[in-house]
Parts: C-alpha cells; structure tokens; sequence
C-alpha cells in the first residue's frame, strides 16, 4: 500500500514536539524549566470562562454556520474597524478552529500544484509544511540579523519568480519578536500590488506590541486590502489556546473559496468557543490590558541578561513573547566532550545536562538561533537564562 508522498514529506512541529517532552520530563519529576511553548501561562480571564459555562447551560452546543455566527463574525467587524482600521462586513469573515486552520484555508484557497510561496526566515514552523499540504513550493527568503531579521524589497526581489503566488507576513514575529512599521509595510505591500502577489498577514500576536501602534498591511487602500488575507485570533491576546478559535478576512471571492473548504473540513468552529470569543472581545476587561504589561516586563528581562552575558547576543523582542538568541559564541566549541556544531546540538545538552528546554532555530529556518519563549513567569526565565550563559562560561 502506498501513502501519500506529499504528506509523508511533512515534518512533524517541532515547537509542540519539543515541548511535549519536556512537559513528560517534567511530570516524571525531573524540573525541567521549560522555555519552549508558545502558549501564555495565564488563565483564560474568568469573564471568558465564565461566557464558555454560559454557552453549555443555554445550550448552545450545536453546529453553526460554517463562517461562524453572526454574532461573533459582527463583533470581529467592529474590533477590525476600532483596532486594525479595516472597514469589513460580516460576510468577509471567516471563523476557524484556530488560526491555524485559517491560514491552511487561506493557501489551499490561493495555491495551485508549483505555486511559489514566499517565507521569510526565520519563520514559524508550520509556514513551509502548510504550503506543501496546499501543493505550493515553500521558497525560504533570507532576512538580516542587522535588520531586525524583517524582510524588505530587496530581499524579495532576490526571490521572485513568475510562479511566485504568495507572500507570508508576521507581524509581531514568532520567532523574532520583530515588529514592522508602517512605511516597512507600506514598501512590502506595493511590491505584491507590483509584481501580483497575495499577502497572507498574519497578525495572531498583534495586541502583543511593546513599541508602537499596530498597523495591518491590508488598512493602507483597497488595492492592497483586495490581494491581502488578513489572520487573526484568540490564543494569544487572550490567552485562549486550546479554544482553538481563530478567524481571517479577505475579499468576497476567497472568502467564498475558503468557505467551501471550511465547510468540508470541519464544518464550523467550536460553538461554546466562538459564545466565549463573543463575549471575549463585547467585555473586554483590563485582564488583557495586564497580560501584555507583563510580556513586555519580561521581554525587558530576557534582553538584559543576553546584552550582559559578555558572549551571548540577540535582537530587542518588540512584540510577541519569543526572543531569538545567537548561539555563534557555543559554535565549534565543546562541552564534556560533546561538540556543539548547531543550535540542536545545543539544545540536547541544554535538556540534558542543565534541565532547560529551549527550541533549536534550524525549526524556525536557522540553526545558528535558538528560540526561547517568555510566555512564562519571571523566576523561571531568569533561571533558565542564567543556566545558558553558565553553559556558555563552561564549554571551551
């Protein structure tokens, strides 16, 4: 029996793989610090808890339009005009299990079998294997660390071909913690309008950025608005994960294209969910407010004690809760015999000699980089940092 070769060429996500172990590690007993998940260690706010129990005992527990209800799809319109400055109907909104499951739609819909799809790196983990499920060709674009690992013009004229289709954006980056400004954005979006390419933007972490205002790449006219996907969600800003919900907006026709898919992949999203991301963005309370002063205290955190190590170095996070580290001080040296070669080696001796776990770059398109999440509370941050650069005293 033969499988599918497209399919048998995913790999698996590192990010939840890795965390998974250390995570077993942990309920084994061993105290594991553990600096890789992508998911906030705060409760779900009560007022949102309390919306979910609501939804059960109103019994609103069956399906729903496949797009989502119109009373979540409405609140989304009036949180897009209010916070992204985009002026959309309920009608170009679709609401997923997850953001993940809407840029799987969002590249199912646009991509035909060699379809180029234009990834920054480092990018999330799932950019390339997402591409491949919906047929298209992954093509890696590189950035620069003296840019703040933010893709420009000039990065993706180097790249660009007459099969390229689709360009991905993160604003604020996972894995970076980069954030564009407006005149960055303005520059990348004219360039799709020039060369014909959607822009897939996704903007899971937008509430999550510490320097400036947040500026969504579809808000700058209708021309670029009409070729842009724009990715959003609860998992982050509300720390939301495993409600999975999630929702994008685009025009009227790929909207109806991944309506159809949606339709026939999982019907609708969570119903007590979606009840609970009503209420979630209709209630707000200053819980999300708090959330994000803290991300931002402990960004602050991390950056200080990479600057001070004397042999470690990373860009400022300006959004998100990731921080990307240059390990280029551990490359080619050793520890108790073990050579350190790339950030996967560093990342095994890490787990196993020093109890932290962190996730290798080569996940995120470089394995000169290791990604450490913050998305959690300040002690153990401090101690897993201070166990790396201890590492980094020890290896010659």
């Amino acid at each position: 029996m033969k499988y599918s070769k497209r399919i048998e060429s995913l790999a698996t996500s590192m990010t939840l793989a890795l965390s998974t172990k250390a995570k077993d590690l942990i309920k084994e007993g061993i105290p594991v610090l553990d600096l890789t998940a992508g998911e906030p260690d705060f409760d779900t706010p009560e007022y949102i808890r309390l919306a979910g129990i609501d939804a059960i005992n109103k019994g609103l527990t069956r399906y729903t339009p496949a797009n989502g209800t119109i009373e979540l799809r409405t609140e989304i319109c009036k949180k897009l005009l209010t916070f992204n400055n985009l002026d959309y109907s309920p009608n170009n909104v679709i609401v997923s299990t997850g953001a993940k499951q809407s840029l799987l739609n969002a590249l199912m819909a646009i991509c035909n079998p060699g379809d180029e799809v234009l990834i920054p790196s480092p990018y999330w983990v799932s950019y390339p294997e997402m591409t491949k499920i919906a047929s298209g060709v992954p093509v890696t674009v590189e950035t620069s660390y003296n840019n703040d690992f933010k893709v420009t013009v000039s990065d993706l004229d180097k790249y660009l071909t007459s099969k390229s289709k689709v360009l991905i954006i993160t604003n604020p980056s996972n894995p970076t913690g980069a954030v564009y400004s407006k005149d960055e954005l303005m520059e990348i979006a004219n360039w799709a309008l020039k060369n014909n390419i959607f822009i897939i933007s996704d903007e899971i972490y937008e509430r999550l950025n510490f320097v400036s205002q947040h500026y969504s790449i579809a808000s700058f006219n209708e021309e670029i608005k009409n070729i842009t996907i724009t990715i959003g969600g609860f998992s982050k800003s509300y720390a939301m994960t495993g409600w999975r919900l999630g929702y994008c907006t685009a025009n009227d026709d790929l909207i109806k294209l991944m309506n159809k898919i949606q339709s026939h992949a999982t019907s609708c999203a969570n119903s007590i969910a979606q009840y609970a991301g009503y209420i979630a963005l209709k209630d707000e309370k200053n819980e999300i407010e708090d959330m994000i002063v803290q991300f931002k205290n402990r960004s602050n955190l991390v950056y200080d004690l990479i600057s001070n190590s004397g042999t470690l170095d990373m860009i400022r996070p300006q959004g998100a809760f990731y921080g990307f580290i240059n390990i280029k001080y551990f490359i080619g040296k050793k520890y108790n015999g073990l050579e350190i070669n790339n950030a996967s080696d560093l990342a095994n001796i890490l787990l196993d000699d020093f109890q932290v776990a962190i996730l290798p770059g080569i996940a995120f398109g470089n394995d000169n980089y290791i990604r450490i999440s913050y998305a959690t509370d300040k002690n153990t941050i401090k101690t897993a940092l201070e166990r790396l650069i201890d590492l980094s005293k020890k290896v010659n």
